[in-house]
């Protein structure tokens, strides 16, 4: 005898499993043969027993930590990953394929992507379990992994016509909970291809680790405090380049009692001077206002613990923020830290943009 009510359990329960990244309420009626309430009543069954889950309310339903089980993982939290994956992805200038994957029974599962925009691109199918044999993902899921990952820090490997890295992602910045993936056609320069990959990637790979609670950096290296690199100058190339990532600032300037004041803002360096953004109600702008003399320092967290520092003095662009000269600007500012494009209010929320133009920009990396 058949019991519909179990039947649409089992049909929601291979739909969330069928789309790992995330169903819709509105999809889900789509697919099935079932009222609204009904629908309802179920997946709050689901989520209250641990067999879905939701990142946001009313955002897509995601298979729970039980229903990840089933699959063999005992790693997977898509509710915390797979969105700053997505977030992640959003803020790079990679134009190949990222994918997201975590180690289950019998190989690698895919849990999220983002295809290359381009044409002619390699592709991988998210759900799919991989073997651990043909997915750079199984060589740093080995335990241990071979030695030239941990040498390394990732895994690469060329099958025929594609190229794959895997970065590892750790939620204590040592060992491996998840592979960020790199796939491109093998034909586009593969070396390069690599080179140029790898400080995104790994940058990436670091802010991800960082998002789940790690401290550092420092994948496959148990004794990493005691390899920590020595303190080193950053030549204006290195500091360029580091200046280009999404790493916040922190500002310091004068409070009217003459008591410093510290804040994190946002920040774009355009080669010559700095631009920030202070939101509506942020105090700290007057006293800009009031004193301009600033210092500005931006950083990383993990190895190689990069750091910037500048002093100069800011002064409010002379032009209304809702200017369409200064629209691209907040796109890129956006983008860069929340990995979207600016909303149409944005406008609304800000109340200066400053520019600071530096005295001078001295970087480091290491510790002394």
């Amino acid at each position: 005898m058949n019991v519909p009510a179990a039947e649409r359990t089992l049909q929601i329960i291979e739909l969330i499993l069928g789309n790992p990244e995330g169903i819709t309420l509105q999809e889900l009626l789509a697919s099935l043969d079932i009222s609204r309430s009904s629908l309802f009543l179920l997946l709050n069954t689901l989520k209250q027993q641990g067999y879905a889950e939701q990142s946001e309310q009313r955002g897509r339903y995601r298979p729970g930590p039980r229903l990840q089980a089933w699959r063999g993982s005992n790693r997977v939290s898509s509710q915390e990953i797979i969105p700053a994956f997505y977030q992640e992805a959003g803020r790079t200038a990679c134009t190949e394929t990222l994918a997201l994957a975590a180690e289950t029974h019998g190989g690698a599962l895919i849990l999220a992507q983002v295809e290359s925009p381009q044409s002619v691109r390699a592709v991988l199918k998210t759900g799919l379990v991989a073997p651990m044999g043909q997915t750079a993902a199984g060589a740093v899921f080995s335990s241990p992994p071979p030695e030239e990952v941990r040498r390394r820090g990732y895994a690469l490997r060329r099958d025929g016509d594609v190229i794959e890295l895997a970065l590892p992602v750790c939620r204590d910045g040592i060992h491996p909970d998840y592979a960020l993936l790199f796939v491109a056609p093998a034909y586009r320069d593969p070396d390069q291809k690599v080179d140029d990959a790898l400080a995104l990637l790994r940058e990436m790979a670091a802010r991800l680790s960082y998002r789940l609670g790690a401290a550092a950096y420092a994948p496959f290296h148990e004794n990493a405090e005691n390899e920590t690199p020595a303190a080193t100058p950053l030549g204006k190339e290195e500091m360029e380049e580091f200046l280009k990532g999404p790493w916040p600032a922190r500002l310091a300037c004068v409070r009217p009692d003459g008591s410093p004041h510290v804040v994190p803002v946002w920040q774009e360096w355009d080669g010559q001077d700095f631009h920030i953004l202070a939101w509506k109600g942020s105090r700290w702008a007057d006293y800009i206002l009031g004193k301009p003399s600033v210092s500005l320092s931006v950083d990383e967290t993990w190895p190689p613990l990069r750091r910037v520092t500048a002093r100069g003095s800011a002064a409010p662009v002379q032009e209304p923020v809702s200017s369409k000269r200064l629209r691209p600007l907040l796109n890129r500012l956006y983008r860069r830290y929340l990995g979207q494009s600016a909303p149409a209010n944005a406008e609304e929320q800000i109340e200066w943009i400053f520019r600071i133009t530096p005295l001078g920009l001295k970087g480091w990396k290491g510790l002394s």
